[in-house]
């Protein structure tokens, strides 16, 4: 079997008393317990802390599990012969929690204070379109958020509400939504739900900070010759002069066509020149490259000739 350090999972000194065990167990039982976690691994934490702490809660088997030394977590080791009998090895170990610990985790935060106290701040990631932090956006969202009944259990709620991404948000941004996280306790303030800003990539644009940047391709005669192109923006199609020779992964810029920043300021978009070539050609455009491969005098590899002497 692998090795999983309790101590770890409960977040204590593998000295701790059983105080400080069961207050550790309570803090995370009600961090990660389903009905209120918002975290997306939420009901695997909380199995893993009821199993550890139904071992380090028990004299004796914590006295059995501390007999097995300190290993890397998730280590395979061989355990003893009567292991599987004491810990129940590949069982939940849900029963083996106190019912009075586990409602104490929830419960015992209302009778803690006499006082008003507030509830807390939760956290939930959201995902939006490079068009949305650049325009700006309102969207409506849909959220589990969790609450506590008259009993102080927790049970899950759908809650809609509209948002207001400000233009300019940023990827790992977080907005703040008033109230709308965990109920306070006695009269108590509302905690606040915090909405982590997350962009999706984008099949054009690559994001650095407030600027982007985009591959602009190009046709041989255009790099040659120059030309004049539509590039798209954010903002608009803007046009861009190509100024004849122009080589391949040269970086123009079209500057304040990036993303805005939060003072007003813009960004700047920065084109990629990408040479591409016909892969398919008539037969009159295959006699006019043959022509030009023998009028031409142009040797793209003189560096490596002069280089081989």
């Amino acid at each position: 079997m692998k090795y999983i350090d309790y101590y770890k999972v409960l977040g204590v000194e593998r000295n701790a008393t059983l105080a400080e065990i069961k207050q550790a167990y309570r803090k995370l039982a009600h961090k990660y317990h389903p009905d209120v976690s918002t975290h997306t691994e939420g009901e695997e934490k909380f199995k893993e802390i009821a199993e550890a702490y139904a071992t380090l809660k028990d004299p004796a088997k914590r006295a059995e599990y501390d007999k097995l030394g300190v290993h890397p977590s998730g280590e395979e080791f061989v355990t003893p012969h009567n292991w599987q009998e004491t810990f129940h090895e590949g069982n939940s170990s849900f029963d083996d929690v106190d019912l009075a610990d586990f409602i104490s985790a929830f419960t015992g935060r209302a009778h803690a204070r006499s006082g008003p106290r507030k509830g807390q701040d939760y956290e939930v990631p959201v995902h939006i379109t490079l068009e949305q932090a650049y325009h700006g956006a309102e969207m409506e969202m849909t959220l589990p958020l969790p609450e506590y009944d008259a009993q102080g259990l927790p049970h899950r709620k759908q809650q809609t509400f509209k948002i207001r991404i400000p233009k300019g948000a940023s990827d790992g941004q977080r907005l703040r939504v008033l109230g709308k996280g965990e109920p306070g306790i006695n009269g108590g303030k509302s905690g606040d739900l915090y909405l982590a800003m997350s962009i999706q990539p984008h099949p054009l644009y690559r994001v650095n900070h407030k600027n982007l940047s985009i591959d602009l391709p190009l046709a041989p005669w255009e790099a040659v010759l120059g030309t004049k192109v539509n590039v798209p923006t954010l903002g608009g199609k803007v046009g861009l002069n190509i100024p004849p020779g122009v080589t391949n992964m040269t970086k123009l810029r079209l500057a304040g066509r990036g993303l805005p920043s939060p003072d007003g300021k813009m960004g700047d978009l920065f084109v990629i020149c990408q040479i591409d070539v016909p892969k398919v050609v008539t037969e009159k455009e295959r006699k006019l490259f043959e022509q030009l491969a023998t009028e031409s005098h142009f040797n793209p590899r003189i560096a490596l000739a002069a280089g081989a002497k």
